[in-house]
């Protein structure tokens, strides 16, 4: 599958990862739905790029507004080609506080849900989308005959297998996103539709950019090579390789400078 001419949802693609990966598609001639919570930062990038990208304020957790997001990809471009979900957050917290105290439950599981319920959210509706536009489109056995048709690409991280004290939501949820890839790859094979996930390193985001400079400095002293935080655009060029990739399907890459996190 290219890029140029298709049509791809990208939620949290207002900033950081996201955003990256939504200028990558634009400069390669693609068209895009940026999905986001960020509705400022949203819309600026969509009056920057022009006609070929669209903003719509999305909960990735809500069937109705991931829905919204794949009716107006249909309604705009014609039809959905695929997503990118880029999504999630970081929540940080202990099993058990100074005082040997539970954590709280709601906490971790918000991160669990946003991160994990998001992105099979985000793969259930958008794959739907896909499949219809198949069915009505080809016969099955023009469907089996290898046409690829559509991709799902989820982003996990590292923490999924290096996770630290303090990132039980986090890690878990990455984990769970990382053991979609391949169930979901092969329910998915007999629409033409191929899930591929990312787990990235540290990368110089918005929230890294917010932790103290020591901090930040010892973080890229971590990394073997090159010894630094990974720039968004490596992270987009990656996308964008998967995209064009027909063979990768059903796998995790790792995108971290071969850091690992002990």
């Amino acid at each position: 599958m290219q890029v140029r001419d298709n049509s791809f949802l990208v939620t949290g693609g207002a900033s950081g990862l996201g955003e990256a990966v939504v200028r990558g598609i634009n400069a390669q001639g693609g068209k895009v739905v940026i999905a986001d919570l960020n509705i400022e930062a949203g819309q600026a990038l969509v009056n920057e790029l022009g006609d070929k990208a669209r903003f719509i304020r999305c909960d990735v957790t809500s069937g109705i507004d991931v829905q919204a997001a794949v009716n107006l990809a249909e309604k705009e471009f014609g039809s959905l080609n695929g997503s990118i979900n880029c999504a999630g957050i970081a929540v940080v917290q202990k099993l058990l506080d100074r005082d040997n105290n539970p954590s709280s439950l709601e906490d971790f599981s918000r991160g669990v849900t946003i991160n994990l319920v998001g992105s099979f959210n985000v793969a259930r509706l958008v794959a739907a989308s896909i499949a219809k536009r198949v069915a009505a489109n080809m016969s099955q056995s023009e469907t089996e005959q290898n046409a690829d048709q559509g991709i799902v690409i989820n982003t996990a991280s590292i923490a999924a297998y290096d996770g630290q004290v303090g990132q039980a939501s986090y890690a878990s949820s990455k984990a769970g996103v990382v053991g979609l890839t391949l169930p979901l790859a092969r329910e998915l094979a007999r629409h033409g539709i191929r899930v591929m996930t990312i787990a990235p390193g540290i990368f110089a985001t918005p929230m890294m950019n917010s932790i103290p400079e020591k901090a930040r400095e010892q973080l890229e002293s971590a990394v073997p090579y090159p010894k630094r935080l990974g720039d968004p655009n490596e992270f987009a060029k990656l996308v964008l390789h998967i995209i064009d990739n027909a063979y990768l399907n059903g796998e995790v890459i790792r995108l971290d400078g071969a850091i690992r996190m002990v």
